[in-house]
């Protein structure tokens, strides 16, 4: 297999972290994105949609999609189990993979690609008004989560998920986003340690 990876994006930092919590290692090319690298005709032949991270497997198919490839690689290499165990298990993971991922990381990630000014040649047109939408919007699911933390250690159970490497991506892009974290969140805010200090988030 091949991982088409870009260092610095969000979305590939989730596949590495994926790889790292299982200990599994898959080659890496990595695609420059300021450089337009993935709009080339090469690129474009392994991604049409001219995104990153793209996993190219055995059989020459690829697969697309962070969260589609890390299912991939957990149906591989099950242990330990990042998606839970059990219908009722996965099921919840589930449901916290995707709120975190279109309440917390979606924001952030829209106020990161429309206030950065070194994503203007990517993002066109570039919106201001976008990222002062999102900012607040990224800020309730914060409060949210902090409330939600203080009953378990992890964001979908007292086990190390998707949900959490979803979280923590996107709460390390904040600074870039300009999005504030607010300090009355004493939950969120031992989470962000326990997690950052896992060898598998360092950046």
């Amino acid at each position: 297999m091949l991982l088409y990876n870009t260092p610095l994006a969000p979305n590939p930092r989730r596949v590495r972290i994926f790889l790292a919590e299982k200990n599994v290692t898959i080659p890496i090319r990595d695609v420059n994105l300021m450089s337009h690298e993935h709009k080339q005709e090469s690129y474009a032949a392994v991604n049409a949609l001219e995104e990153v991270p793209a996993l190219v497997l055995d059989d020459g198919a690829t697969l697309t999609e962070s969260v589609a490839i890390c299912r991939y690689i957990e149906s591989l290499y099950p242990e330990p189990p990042l998606f839970g165990r059990g219908a009722r298990e996965q099921a919840f993971v589930e449901m916290w993979q995707r709120r975190v991922e279109f309440r917390l990381f979606t924001p952030v990630g829209l106020a990161f690609r429309h206030s950065h000014p070194a994503l203007a040649r990517l993002e066109s047109p570039q919106l201001s008004q976008v990222a002062e939408l999102q900012r607040p919007r990224a800020q309730q699911m914060m409060r949210f989560l902090d409330g939600e933390l203080a009953s378990r250690r992890f964001v979908a159970s007292d086990d190390f998920t998707i949900a959490d490497i979803t979280a923590i991506v996107a709460m390390d892009l904040t600074k870039a986003a300009r999005v504030d974290i607010p300090q009355d969140l004493p939950h969120l805010s031992r989470w962000r340690a326990d997690v950052s200090a896992r060898p598998s988030a360092v950046p």
